[in-house]
């Protein structure tokens, strides 16, 4: 990796919190096929690092991403395959929490990757754009089954369909943010969020959560209710249980256990 990639995307510790920054601010954080490998380099790093619980993420200066660089976008017209590249599912398949602190403009891929967030904090500036049917293209990296689930499939079809911007109070009454939080203390916010997730709660309850949401949505309640039924045996026998439920009679702060590397998987 080189010196330049790794200015791409910024990483600091906070704690037992990573905050990634992509960092190309004159372009309002476009994104390059080196950027994207140097943020899946990074959170491929933190999905085994013992020290880092919670991620956060989020854009230098004006923009959070305003999508794919249209610089390099005009080289693709005689393209006949789509290059091999890793999974574009690196952030849904996070075991950790990936907390999203929207800045800025997120559009096109930049929005998909707000959208893989598990949770998305945005600032007053905050605001969001499928952007795909301006621009000649379809729904991509898996936007037309995510954003249905966020807003419902009539708003999603809206949203891609026309393209339009969406200022942050109309992102905050859909669902595609969370939390509406003051002008410069987006990141901030976004962090003691992590930090409270990454202090409290068990990170293999967390896992098995994000796993659960995931593999649940297109199945039914019956189903739903009799994978729970598994994952619960799974969680009396843990050490997990103990120590939340001693933790919270001694009216002290839990110590879970970190992950274990993913050759020995969470099971579920």
């Amino acid at each position: 990796m080189t010196g330049a990639n790794e200015d791409l995307v910024l990483a600091e510790r906070r704690g037992l919190v990573l905050v990634l920054t992509f960092n190309r601010p004159a372009k309002l954080n476009a994104w390059t096929d080196e950027l994207e490998d140097r943020y899946f380099d990074l959170l491929d790093a933190a999905e085994d690092d013992p020290e880092v619980r919670a991620l956060v993420v989020t854009g230098a200066g004006r923009g959070f991403c305003a999508g794919a660089d249209l610089t390099h976008l005009q080289a693709v017209g005689d393209v006949t395959d789509l290059p091999d590249r890793r999974p574009r599912d690196v952030p849904i398949e996070l075991r950790k929490p990936l907390i999203g602190a929207v800045n800025g403009v997120a559009a096109g891929l930049g929005m998909v990757e707000a959208l893989y967030c598990d949770v998305r904090f945005a600032s007053p500036a905050a605001r969001f754009t499928t952007a795909f049917a301006q621009r000649g293209l379809i729904a991509e990296y898996g936007i037309s089954w995510l954003l249905p689930r966020l807003v419902g499939r009539s708003r999603a079809t809206d949203l891609l369909l026309s393209s339009r911007m969406v200022e942050v109070e109309e992102a905050l009454r859909i669902g595609l943010v969370d939390h509406l939080v003051p002008d410069g203390a987006v990141v901030d916010a976004a962090v003691a969020y992590a930090e409270e997730l990454s202090t409290h709660c068990s990170p293999t309850s967390m896992a098995v959560i994000k796993d659960q949401l995931q593999n649940d949505a297109d199945g039914t309640y019956a189903e739903s209710v009799a994978r729970a039924e598994g994952l619960m045996l799974q969680a009396f026998r843990g050490v997990d249980l103990v120590e939340g439920v001693q933790s919270h009679l001694d009216k002290r702060t839990p110590t879970f256990p970190s992950l274990p590397v993913r050759s020995s998987h969470v099971p579920v």
